[in-house]
């Protein structure tokens, strides 16, 4: 009975090692973007700038915000393989005051990615 049992536990580092980790699918330059003294009414963007590392096309299926005072616009064709694309989101700077918001990025291939906005937004000035 124990001879089993000690392959098992000598076979399985060998076995988790070999298994090739997948990369993502999608590889983003940066998943969070910190902005500190946004001006009231601002119309600036982030801009999320990303590479597609699959072998094949891929689609955004969808992108969601945390809450409606954030937009967020997707590609609307496939990203070819090794080709990039961006996703803009756009906040309510007539919201003043420390934000946090997160977007939701949805692939058709791989795994979603969660991406951040940080900011302080300024009073309106007098």
């Amino acid at each position: 009975m124990r001879n089993p049992l000690l392959i098992v536990l000598l076979f399985a580092p060998l076995f988790l090692l070999s298994q090739k980790t997948k990369k993502p699918a999608l590889k983003f330059d940066a998943v969070e973007i910190i902005r500190e003294d946004i001006p009231y009414d601002s119309k600036d963007l982030f801009v999320f700038s990303f590479k597609n590392n699959g072998k094949t096309p891929i689609r955004i299926e969808s992108v969601q915000t945390s809450c409606g005072c954030t937009t967020a616009e997707k590609p609307s064709d496939a990203i070819g393989k090794k080709g990039s694309g961006q996703i803009s989101v756009s906040y309510d700077t007539k919201r003043v005051g420390e934000f946090v918001k997160s977007i939701t990025v949805t692939p058709n291939l791989g795994d979603p990615v969660v991406l951040t906005i940080r900011g302080n937004v300024l009073p309106e000035k007098q």
